[in-house]
């Protein structure tokens, strides 16, 4: 079967099995931020940006693309390197694995919320698995992210 899709802004033409899973397909074209985790949709690892929404691609089929943009760290590395300076600066970046898909959900979050309480960022980030941090640092860094946007809107 042949899809088309847009992987980070290049477009992609390519004959797939029907049951190609999204996660594998990515990795086939060089985009290894996407990490293969749980498999079973509970970890976040695999998330990426489906029309600018989070998905977990290790359990949506390659053929659910077809015709749509996608999005994964490697298309947005200012972002995620500017997110990720605050992962540091909290102490919230350390063994990293879990950082790919903990990223694009938060950009996802910050693109789709507008001053989101603790409650809401909790919830938004409740499928994201982080065997290291304990989530304080995260939670810390993913507010003080937030609040830079949210303090230039207020500025604009």
């Amino acid at each position: 079967m042949q899809i088309k899709l847009w992987i980070n802004d290049k477009e992609y033409v390519d004959d797939i099995s029907p049951d190609t899973i999204l996660l594998d397909f990515l990795r086939s074209k060089g985009c290894l931020s996407v990490k293969r985790g749980c498999e079973t949709s509970n970890c976040g690892l695999c998330t990426v940006l489906l029309q600018g929404k989070p998905i977990l691609s290790c359990s949506t089929l390659a053929v659910r693309a077809n015709g749509l943009k996608v999005t994964t760290i490697e298309g947005i590395q200012d972002e995620a390197s500017e997110f990720g300076g605050f992962l540091a600066d909290e102490g919230a970046e350390q063994c990293g694995f879990c950082s790919p898909g903990f990223i694009m959900n938060v950009i996802a979050m910050k693109n789709e919320l507008k001053n989101p309480t603790e409650d809401e960022i909790k919830n938004y980030l409740e499928g994201n698995l982080c065997r290291c941090t304990g989530y304080m640092g995260q939670l810390r860094a993913v507010k003080k992210y937030l609040e830079k946007y949210s303090d230039m809107k207020k500025g604009a």
